[in-house]
């Protein structure tokens, strides 16, 4: 069977949805040495027309947005915008209402294992387990993954000295200073090394050489080929990683473009989250 037959055959197979989605990028370097003619690949990331209701009320609305390979995307907005649920519907934890969802090219909710593989996730609070040490918490993520091996232990071994966790290993989560917690969040994210990390909110809890070391471990993974989409209140935070930002306002996405310098950045978010209330206030006049 060719190779292109192959993997439409794949592509049917539910069982094979992450051999799949892992096995497109080799697909597409085959037909470049064929010198093959073919249309580009899709985004890393693709959000459609994403609707999503919570308690009665639309709290993101129409949502487009899409992120390449290497690309650091900043996510912006005041509390309520809709980032979080975004964020959510990204990682498979929410589905949208309406729209689609999708990582190079397919739709979450037809292959929802993707986001197994493919996504690591840290929520604004990371779910972690207090019965369990820093190492458990890992090795844990690790058999939920289906990572097995010799080298997931390294890979283990090796985040948690790259997040100066590993005086910490043996350590009880139930103790620990929510910073620590937050990067304990942060290595079971990275612990499958996904093709796309979502971060919401990372700096919680980081002192300022812990936000830096945040900040040179997104660079790498980045550089790495991996697409991140960053959400955080900082408008630094996003000058000094993002090279593309986004901003919700009321469910909508209000802008997103090519990171520009901070201060229009900054003016432009301001435009933008206090829009309502100016609008407010000509109306009442």
């Amino acid at each position: 069977m060719s190779m292109p037959r192959a993997l439409n055959h794949m592509a049917h197979d539910k069982t094979a949805s992450a051999m799949h989605f892992f096995t497109r990028g080799l697909f597409y370097r085959w037909v470049l040495r064929q010198n093959l003619q073919v249309i580009d690949p899709p985004p890393l990331l693709q959000l459609e027309h994403v609707h999503r209701r919570l308690g009665g009320r639309e709290v993101v609305r129409d949502v487009d947005l899409t992120l390449a390979r290497g690309q650091v995307l900043g996510l912006l907005g005041v509390n309520g915008a809709g980032k979080s649920t975004t964020l959510a519907m990204i990682a498979g934890a929410q589905q949208p209402d309406r729209g689609r969802v999708c990582i190079e090219g397919c739709d979450l909710a037809d292959h929802p294992h993707l986001t197994g593989r493919a996504v690591g996730w840290l929520p604004e609070r990371a779910p972690l387990w207090p019965e369990l040490t820093v190492r458990e918490h890992l090795d844990a993520h690790a058999r939920l993954r289906g990572l097995r091996g010799a080298g997931v232990g390294k890979r283990r071994d090796d985040l948690l000295q790259r997040l100066q966790l590993d005086g910490e290993a043996r350590r009880l989560v139930a103790v620990l200073s929510q910073g620590q917690r937050q990067r304990v969040g942060l290595a079971c994210a990275l612990l499958h090394e996904p093709a796309l990390l979502v971060l919401d909110e990372p700096g919680n809890g980081l002192d300022p050489l812990q936000a830096a070391l945040l900040r040179e471990l997104i660079r790498e993974r980045a550089a790495a080929g991996c697409g991140v989409v960053l959400s955080t209140h900082l408008l630094p935070e996003v000058t000094a990683v993002c090279d593309r930002v986004a901003i919700l306002h009321e469910g909508r996405l209000r802008h997103a473009a090519a990171l520009s310098a901070a201060g229009e950045l900054e003016q432009v978010f301001m435009r933008i989250a206090t829009r309502r209330a100016d609008e407010a206030g000509e109306r009442a006049a």
